[in-house]
């Protein structure tokens, strides 16, 4: 493969990715079995050597013999070491196309919207490196070594039943434990994964609010919750090691026991004159070559484990994931944008959280979404930007379904400020133009100077091209909301959609933003507004009230405000205090 750049597996394929990833390395892998037999055809030069010396050179004296013996002997020798180094390199090479061809949707997999609703949800990026890491083991190489087992069997009758016979049972001896071992771990090493993973979890969430803990002193009782979780996770650890350490050392007692055992019977069927003194040696080393596999099988048998189990968790990850893109691509909408009849559950349920929502907006149009917190105005927005695709009815865009639109097109279409910004790690060009490696600059400074944010980058010390860490930690959050702002208006989407993006601005920002969305509103795009605010109405031409779930009421602003009170008591609580009890349900006629 070299360095070559393999495409990648795209997704919405009618096969399981992963599996369809397996089937492009399937020639590798006949090759990696054709070696493997002829590895363990040459295995058999050291046996063969031994007869040869005991039966021939030793009776006969012949030093020419012993030396044509081994010169053959050096020569199977390399070239075993040959083959075997190229099955290697041959594992490695499919462990890498692996993950070449799945990386990009375990990505994709890894930062899609969560599917899990136990909170218990792999990670696809980090199972791919277990799969990839388990390649490089000497476990692949093992499972290829088993089916070769039954060669070693039938040269051991040949050399006499009874030797057979005993290899066969102590072979079937350490299967049938190794076979009770995979029962007793494969519960062990779930709980590990599950441990494993809980624990990983805590160190991210609370890496993430490590300002709150340290503000609030909360460090040390996080530092307790992780020790106590540590303990669980080192304990399940420990079980699992101690009864795979225990069950290799038993394989591999019963190997050397087999091995002597075989030794004492050949040389007494020798001493009987039923066997050569050679056969005595050949029948002790083929019996511990026969054992060979199980016992490197059994060692790394709990990498075998966790890699089925990360493949496991892998497919199903992609599989949630697993998202056919459309081969057509539609032109850019530039009309309207309607919501028609939408019920909205998050992924992986079957509860809607949001039902029968029915909008319908004109280019050039603003829309306010009010409501009590939890009503379902954040889940109304994730169905607008088609994070949360609708289980019933439709989002559309010129009356197309927003799903028809491809994920690039899609993107450029949608302009999305969320409630709590994050900046990437980058420059801030880089952010704003949403890391395309094509962007114009003009395009950059444009999008800043309509979020009215060109004048303060311009004042940083690398203006533009100032690096700022994951989060954007260095800058206020009111210069990460404005630069995410002007990141969700780079490109002229048509649609702009900002979930409470007055939170982090002070009166001049709020000045500025009004103006930004006029601006859009000026050029005929749709801005999508969650308002806490009144001034954040003003911007806006439309409204719709969400309560419980449920639209009670869509229309123009004035007739709206009109029917909650004239922005007085009910108004105001649904906006700015956001409690329940004060938002009056309302009649579909205003639809």
């Amino acid at each position: 493969m070299g360095n070559s750049v393999t495409p990648s597996i795209s997704s919405g394929s009618s096969k399981n990715p992963f599996s369809t990833a397996l089937a492009r390395s399937r020639a590798a892998l006949t090759f990696v079995a054709f070696y493997s037999g002829a590895i363990n055809v040459l295995t058999l030069t050291g046996s063969l050597f031994m007869l040869q010396v005991y039966d021939r050179v030793l009776p006969s004296g012949s030093v020419d013999t012993l030396v044509a013996l081994v010169v053959i002997v050096a020569f199977l020798y390399s070239v075993q070491a040959v083959l075997e180094t190229v099955r290697t390199r041959m594992l490695t090479r499919v462990s890498r196309r692996l993950d070449e061809d799945l990386s990009g949707l375990a990505f994709r997999s890894a930062t899609a919207p969560t599917t899990a609703v136990n909170g218990e949800r792999g990670d696809p990026v980090r199972d791919l490196d277990q799969i990839r890491q388990f390649f490089a083991t000497p476990g692949p190489a093992a499972l290829f070594d088993l089916p070769w087992m039954p060669l070693y069997l039938l040269i051991s009758f040949l050399f006499h039943p009874w030797l057979g016979w005993l290899t066969v049972g102590g072979a079937t001896t350490v299967l049938l434990l190794a076979v009770w071992g995979e029962v007793r771990g494969r519960a062990a090493a779930r709980n590990n994964a599950r441990t494993a993973a809980q624990r990983q979890n805590l160190v991210d969430r609370t890496r993430q609010n490590a300002e709150v803990l340290a503000t609030m002193n909360l460090r040390a009782r996080f530092e307790r919750r992780f020790e106590v979780v540590t303990l669980d996770f080192l304990s399940v650890v420990q079980k699992g090691s101690d009864r795979a350490t225990g069950m290799s050392s038993a394989v591999r007692a019963l190997r050397v026991l087999l091995q002597s055992l075989v030794l004492a019977l050949a040389a007494w069927l020798a001493i009987r004159g039923d066997i050569t003194m050679g056969t005595i040696i050949a029948a002790s080393i083929l019996a511990s070559r026969t054992l060979a596999p199980i016992d490197m099988a059994v060692s790394q048998w709990r990498y075998f484990v966790a890699a089925r189990l990360a493949a496991k968790r892998l497919q199903r990850s992609l599989a949630e994931s697993d998202v056919r893109e459309p081969t057509t691509r539609l032109p850019a909408p530039h009309a309207r944008l309607e919501v028609e009849d939408a019920y909205v559950a998050p992924p992986g349920t079957r509860v809607a959280t949001l039902s029968g929502v029915r909008l319908s907006l004109q280019a050039g149009d603003g829309l306010g979404i009010i409501g009590p917190s939890g009503s379902g105005k954040t889940t109304l927005v994730r169905a607008i930007t088609g994070v949360w695709p609708a289980m019933h009815g439709e989002v559309t865009l010129d009356s197309a379904p927003i799903a028809q639109y491809s994920a690039e097109d899609r993107g450029a279409a949608i302009g999305y400020l969320p409630q709590y910004v994050e900046l990437f790690d980058g420059t801030i060009a880089e952010n704003i133009a949403r890391f395309d490696p094509d962007r114009a600059d003009q395009a950059v400074v444009r999008a800043a100077q309509l979020a009215d944010i060109h004048r303060m980058i311009l004042k940083l010390p690398g203006g533009y091209d100032t690096r700022i860490g994951e989060g954007g930690l260095q800058l206020s959050a009111g210069q990460r909301q404005r630069i995410g702002l002007a990141r969700a208006i780079y490109g002229d989407p048509f649609v702009v959609v900002l979930d409470e993006p007055y939170s982090n601005l002070d009166g001049d920002g709020e000045i500025a933003l009004g103006r930004t969305l006029a601006g859009i509103r000026a050029r005929g795009g749709i801005v999508v507004v969650i308002a806490h605010r009144r001034s954040a109405l003003a911007a806006v031409n439309k409204l719709v009230v969400i309560s419980d779930g449920k639209q009670m009421a869509f229309g123009r602003k004035e007739e709206v405000l009109g029917q909650v009170g004239t922005m007085s008591e009910a108004a105001e609580s649904a906006i700015a205090s956001e409690r329940p009890s004060n938002v009056r349900v309302l009649s579909h006629a205003s639809r």
